[in-house]
């Protein structure tokens, strides 16, 4: 019989350690763009979409503000966003692309191809996986 405790039989194993692994690869990916993983993922939601609110952007990304608040100054200081109040609402604060910012978007294309080429899997098995891991993350968030 199976121990339904094995480590090797838990999904939250294998989804924290094959996500650590994958942000791994990613990570020289990043570094000519001067981005982390967690900044590059601000970036690709102000790509599909700029100006966007702070509290969009947490929504989309699954983040909250006190995670999401550094990595907007972060970006905001090399130049590639900016924060600004919107007007009548003090507490609502929307985020911009500046030139530099959507500049960056034609260097970044070439990320995704770069993953795949590193991780030597065909791109319908990582889009397969992808579906996968977002049916699961509905499910959990229920």
């Amino acid at each position: 019989m199976t121990d339904p405790l094995a480590l090797d039989r838990q999904v939250c194993f294998a989804l924290a350690a094959a996500s650590r692994s994958v942000i791994g690869v990613y990570r020289p990916v990043l570094a000519p763009l001067g981005l982390t993983h967690p900044q590059y993922l601000v970036m690709l939601a102000l790509w599909e979409r700029s100006p966007r609110t702070v509290r969009d952007i947490g929504e989309a990304l699954a983040l909250e503000p006190a995670t999401l608040s550094p990595l907007l100054k972060r970006l905001e200081a090399i130049g590639y966003v900016t924060r600004t109040r919107q007007r009548g609402n003090e507490r609502a604060l929307d985020v911009e692309l500046t030139d530099s910012g959507r500049a960056l978007r034609a260097e970044a294309e070439r990320v995704p191809g770069q993953v795949v080429e590193r991780l030597g899997m065909d791109v319908a098995e990582l889009e397969g996986i992808r579906d996968s891991l977002t049916r699961l993350l509905e499910a959990a968030r229920g």
